[in-house]
Formats: C-alpha cells, structure tokens, sequence
C-alpha cells in the first residue's frame, strides 16, 4: 500500500480495484486507480503537489480523468484539489460516507448530462429585428443619410431600443426550448449566459433510455431555428453540474 498522498477525482460505483491508465494530475504520469470500500470506491492517483492551481491544464486533466472512468461505471465527480493523506484516509472516507455516496450513486445510475448551449447568429439576428420592429426599421431608416456626428443621441436611442429587442427575442426564443427539453429530462441546471447573443446556457440531467428522444428534439429545434440560431450540443458528460462533492479531508 503506497503511503503518498492520493488526489482523489470522484466517487464510483463499483468494489472492484481498477487501473485506468497514467492520466493522473500532477505531470508525472500515475496510474488512476480505485480504492474501494464495500460496492464503492474512490478514483484516486498518487500525487507529487497538495495544493493545485485552478488553472486549464489542471482542471482538464481532472475533468478527463473522471470522464475515462465514466464510461464503465457511474460517477460522483469530487471538487477539484482535494487531496487526501493516504490510501487509509481514503478508505476512511468512503466509509464513513458510505450511506450518502451510494444514495447519491443510485441517483444518479443510468442518467448522463446533457449540455446545450444556443446563441443568435449575428446579422442573421439583427436583420431579423430590423424586419420585425417597425419603430427601430423606421427611425434607422431616418438617419441613415445624415452625418454620424449629427445623430449621435438617436444612434443611442436606437440601439437601446435594439437591445430591448434583443431581450425580448431571447426570452421567446428559450421559453420555447426549455419547453421542449425539459419534459424529457431528470433535471436541469440554468447556467449563466455570457455575450449579448446568447440564448441558452442549459446542462440536463437525462436518463439513458431517453437519451435518443432528447437528441431528436434537440436535431428538430436546430432545425426549425437554422436561420437565426446556432446550436451547440454536447452529450455524454460526467454530471458536475449536478454533483461536486466537497470532501473536508481534515475531518477524517
């Protein structure tokens, strides 16, 4: 039994001791393993730092290795950095959290998240708004032959009035899909959008006997929005927007 400290990625239903390959955190290469207790066990790799940066080389190989795992048996995805003393620490963990990680584990069996983001196409979007909002089309249309130095004030106006627009064509457009969506899924997380042209920022929590009716739904609304909306889909995903587990190691 190594005595080095073990950064542990998720909690995983399985009793079995695995090997998953050298993608452990730290650069060095070490094996990502579990260590068990009962019918569930932690993912952990040995580790040469205690403390790791939040940054995207780190976050990334914590995210792939809980995704590797993930494709045999289902996970809990723990926060990132957290580091245990030893492979006995860890057993303490998964056995005095025993009751919750397999209530959690049962939860979250036979489901996978889903993730959805969906943006407006920019000129296709503000071409659409100039052809739908009389108001803005005609007060654009009034200044379009004067210097810009002379209709500052109403190029602000109307570019509130465009962002006004905006909003409102974005709350139509997301009511529509979530709508759609949401009926077909376990859960769902709202995230924050970021940029102006950003309609949804959604991550679903689907069970895997559904998953084929989401992926139809989802083929159906990119179809019917194609002119003014891109959609970007991303299946399959470990459920870290539905589970991060904070383990105090200092605890146990």
């Amino acid at each position: 039994m190594s005595t080095e400290e073990k950064y542990i990625y998720c909690i995983v239903a399985t009793g079995n001791e695995e090997k998953f390959g050298p993608f452990g955190i730290g650069g060095r290469g070490d094996e990502l393993y579990t260590i068990t207790y009962q019918d569930t066990g932690a993912l952990v790799s040995n580790t040469p730092i205690l403390n790791y940066k939040v940054n995207r080389e780190n976050l990334l190989c914590h995210e792939r290795a809980i995704e590797e795992v993930m494709k045999y048996h289902t996970v809990l995805p723990v926060r990132f950095g957290t580091v245990a003393e030893d492979e006995k620490q860890v057993k303490r963990i998964l056995e005095k959290e025993y009751i919750r990680f397999r209530q959690l584990l049962d939860e979250m069996g036979g489901k996978k998240e889903l993730g959805l983001k969906v943006v407006f196409k920019e000129e296709a979007i503000y071409k659409d708004i100039l052809t739908n909002y009389n108001e803005i089309r005609i007060r654009k249309e009034m200044i379009a032959n004067e210097p810009p130095e002379k209709t500052y004030h109403q190029r602000m106006e109307i570019g509130k009035m465009v962002e006004v627009a905006l909003e409102k064509e974005k709350k139509k457009y997301r009511e529509n899909i979530l709508h759609t969506l949401m009926p077909l899924c376990k859960d769902v997380r709202i995230n924050n959008t970021y940029g102006e042209r950003m309609i949804v920022n959604a991550a679903f929590l689907v069970n895997k006997h559904r998953e084929a009716e989401f992926d139809i739904r989802v083929n159906e609304l990119s179809d019917k929005y194609v002119d003014l909306v891109k959609f970007k889909y991303v299946g399959t995903l470990p459920p870290f927007n539905f589970v991060n587990l904070i383990i105090n190691v200092g605890e146990y």
